[in-house]
């Protein structure tokens, strides 16, 4: 066994799961009613985890166990018919419009823009405490997105596994996206183990990183996965570079620094390559996934909407957007070491 350690129940399923998942088997509770919730967004947080690097505490052989798969498809039911209802698609949305509108920049921090906010007003306890959260996704950054690779043929495939490639490194284990976050982390005296924030995390979070695990784990869903790809790759280099000068004005050093630079450069290209190459190549092999695609996108805006409006609130009142006290700094080692 190895992974991370569990978090702390934030209800009655996820207390019940817990332990389920250590070997009990007492039953469990009704499904949330709230898709969005800190007890249905934790449960399937940690159900998706035993695709990742599993935990310290449960038997690796209990990632295919079917009583968990059948929690595990419930939970995703009512959290993609949440997103359904929320980030409809209309029949004559297109992918191209989608993405057009995506590359229309917020005008300032009022538009409710984290990397504005950042860039212009954010002190180092509040970008540390964004870093903590997006530590969820970034110290396994692109695994979840590896999973369509081999469900998309031709351009799409070829295309989707060059800019992976570049994500994972280029086959130089320190340059992996994930670790360059890792520095980052160590460079703002943040824990760099892999999950450690996860209980300092908002349901809204944790939200943002179940999608793509939902996306990613269903090949039905393989349009929708590429469609918040191609989100994430076409916003990331202005943020970034919002992100870069954030840090660069609070005097953070170069390593926490380079990991956004190196996003302003690479995600330039890639945005290219996603938009030009791996959706265009998918719907040319399958136009019926189209509007899938558009859900992708507009899916991934909505949730990320969300989480911006939880931190801004938060830090505009003067408090920390983590569900625990604002982070102390820890000590940890210099030495560059994998997330992963």
């Amino acid at each position: 066994m190895t992974g991370a350690r569990l978090p702390e129940p934030r209800g009655p399923l996820s207390a019940a799961l817990l332990d389920m998942a250590r070997g009990s088997r007492s039953g469990l509770p009704s499904l949330p009613t709230e898709a969005y919730g800190d007890d249905l967004q934790l449960a399937l947080y940690v159900l998706y985890e035993l695709h990742y690097l599993g935990f310290a505490e449960i038997a690796d052989d209990r990632e295919w166990d079917p009583e968990l798969l059948t929690l595990r498809a419930g939970l995703e039911a009512r959290f993609l018919d949440a997103l359904r209802t929320d980030a409809p698609v209309g029949t004559a949305d297109t992918a191209a419009q989608a993405l057009d509108e995506l590359q229309l920049e917020p005008a300032g921090d009022d538009s409710g823009s984290l990397s504005h906010f950042l860039c212009d007003h954010g002190t180092l306890d509040e970008f540390r405490d964004y870093a903590a959260l997006r530590s969820l996704y970034h110290l396994k950054e692109a695994d979840p997105h590896a999973w369509v690779i081999p469900r998309l043929r031709g351009r799409a495939k070829a295309a989707m596994a060059a800019v992976e490639f570049d994500e994972f490194g280029a086959g130089r284990a320190e340059e992996i996206h994930a670790q360059l976050f890792a520095d980052l982390l160590a460079e703002l005296c943040l824990d760099t183990s892999y999950g450690h924030y996860v209980d300092a995390a908002p349901a809204e979070a944790l939200a943002t990183v179940n999608m793509m695990s939902l996306f990613g784990l269903h090949r039905v869903l393989r349009g929708a996965l590429v469609g918040h790809f191609a989100t994430v790759e076409i916003t990331s280099s202005p943020a970034s570079r919002r992100l870069a000068q954030a840090l660069r004005r609070l005097g953070a050093g170069p390593a926490a620094v380079r990991f956004y630079t190196e996003h302003v450069e690479a995600d330039a290209v890639h945005e290219q390559v996603v938009r030009h190459e791996v959706v265009t190549g998918l719907l040319a092999d399958e136009p019926a996934l189209e509007a899938d695609v558009v859900f992708g996108i507009r899916a991934t805006g909505f949730l990320e909407d969300r989480l911006a409006t939880r931190l801004l609130t938060a830090w505009r009142d003067g408090r920390t957007a983590l569900r625990t006290n604002r982070i102390a700094p820890a000590f940890v080692s210099t030495s560059r070491r994998s997330p992963r």
